[in-house]
C-alpha cells in the first residue's frame, strides 16, 4: 500500500491530546460542574454529583467522552481522578464554610478500584481538605466491579472503614446482582436508560419499581437517574 502522511495525523493529534491532558491535570485547570441530589420526599438539594469538564485552550469545553476514555488507556485517569477528588472536596469545604451542607459525589474508574494506594490517597486528600468522610460518597459502576470483583470488594472494605459512602451507578446495565449481598454498598443509582422512557414505556417502568424494591429490601437506598419532567417524578 502506498504511504500517505495523512495516515499520521490521527495518530499526532492523539498524542498531543494526551500531553495537553497530563499538563492540564497538573496544572489544575480541570473544571467540575455539580449535578444536584434531591430527597424524593422533601424536594431538598442533599448533595451533588461531581461531573468533570476540560477548557481545551484550543477546542473550547470538553466532555468526559472526549477525554476521559483517552485517560483510561493511557494511565492518566488515576491522576485526573485526584485531581477531580480534590477539586470536589475543596468545593465541599468552601460550602461548608458559607453554612451550606452538600456532600460530593465522584465517579472513579476500574483503575482507580484495582489501585491498593487509592484508599490511602482519598484518606489524605480528605485530611488535606479537612473534610470528613461523610463528605465524600464514591461511584462506581457495575462494568467497573465486574473487572475484578474480589479486588472491588477489598477496595470497597476500606473505604468503608474509612466513612466513606459507596454508590453503583448505572445500576441494571450489567449483572452484578449476586455480588450485591458481599458488598458493602450504600446506595444504588439506577441508570438513566431506564427512567427516561419509564412513563411510557411499561417494561422501563416495571425494571424501575422492582429495582426499588430490590434494594429496599437490602437495606439500600436508591437514586433515580434522569428524572428531568414531573411525571417522571410523579
Amino acid at each position: 500500500a502506498e504511504y500517505s502522511v495523512d495516515l499520521e495525523v490521527p495518530r499526532r493529534d492523539r498524542l498531543a491530546l494526551q500531553s495537553e491532558l497530563r499538563q492540564a491535570i497538573a496544572q489544575n485547570e480541570l473544571l467540575l460542574h455539580y449535578q444536584p441530589k434531591i430527597d424524593f420526599r422533601t424536594g431538598n438539594i442533599n448533595g451533588v454529583e461531581a461531573f468533570v469538564r476540560w477548557l481545551h485552550p484550543k477546542n473550547g469545553l470538553l466532555l468526559p467522552d472526549d477525554f476521559i476514555p483517552l485517560a483510561e488507556e493511557t494511565g492518566l485517569i488515576k491522576p485526573l481522578t485526584l485531581c477531580v477528588l480534590t477539586q470536589a472536596l475543596q468545593q465541599y469545604g468552601e460550602w461548608r464554610r458559607n453554612g451550606i451542607e452538600l456532600p460530593v459525589a465522584v465517579r472513579v474508574s476500574s483503575a482507580n478500584l484495582q489501585d491498593p494506594e487509592f484508599p490511602a490517597r482519598i484518606a489524605q486528600i480528605m485530611t488535606d481538605c479537612a473534610a470528613p468522610p461523610s463528605s465524600l460518597e464514591i461511584g462506581v459502576t457495575e462494568l467497573t466491579i465486574m473487572v475484578d470483583p474480589l479486588r472491588a470488594i477489598e477496595g470497597f472494605t476500606k473505604l468503608r472503614a474509612m466513612g466513606v459512602k459507596i454508590a453503583i451507578a448505572d445500576f441494571g446495565a450489567s449483572q452484578s446482582l449476586s455480588y450485591l449481598k458481599k458488598m458493602l454498598i450504600e446506595k444504588i443509582k439506577i441508570d438513566r436508560s431506564f427512567i427516561i422512557n419509564m412513563v411510557n414505556n411499561e417494561n422501563d417502568s416495571a425494571i424501575v419499581r422492582h429495582t426499588i424494591n430490590l434494594a429496599h429490601s437490602l437495606g439500600l437506598k436508591v437514586v433515580a437517574e434522569g428524572v428531568e419532567d414531573e411525571s417522571t417524578w410523579d
